[in-house]
């Protein structure tokens, strides 16, 4: 894939560092004018939830976003992409999630940041279950037509 970014994809357990992976982006590099982040964090929803419990597919899920990552790779002039998307039990205010591009240019950066997320709030294999601060497990979060209506945009 001479010319085309080969994308980063990590999903884990573990916190990451959002400064340390757009260091990465642009190390070594002269040609980046621009990277575009995207961080999901938890919420807490008004206060009633405890964690989010996320589970995914191994090797699915890896290979889900790195197929819509060449993807975004191939639709627009990246020097780079990293997507990260955390499993296991998230406290509100942890990070779950990061979309980073890097280009030349802004415009390219913040199109292919949208069409990597809105993918992985409507596709990427990951399920979701609330767990409430009174002690109760909720239900596994469904999609939002909202998302999907973000994501039908794109072809």
């Amino acid at each position: 894939m001479t010319g085309v970014a080969e994308p980063t994809i990590r999903v884990q357990a573990e916190a990451f560092d959002v400064a340390a992976e757009q260091a990465r982006l642009v190390a070594g590099r002269t040609d980046v004018g621009a990277i575009v982040t995207f961080t999901g964090l938890c919420r807490s929803e008004d206060n009633t939830l405890a964690a989010l419990e996320l589970e995914h597919y191994p090797g699915m899920a890896e290979a889900e976003i790195a197929r819509t990552a060449r993807e975004a790779c191939r639709r627009w002039p990246l020097t780079g992409l990293t997507a990260i998307h955390r499993f296991g039990r998230i406290a509100p205010g942890d990070l779950i999630v990061l979309v980073a591009t890097a280009s030349s240019h802004r415009a390219a950066a913040f199109e292919a940041a949208e069409f990597l997320m809105d993918f992985l709030k409507t596709r990427a294999p990951f399920w979701k279950k609330e767990h409430r601060v009174d002690g109760s497990s909720g239900d596994w979060v469904e999609a939002k037509d909202v998302d999907d209506r973000a994501a039908a945009r794109w072809g």
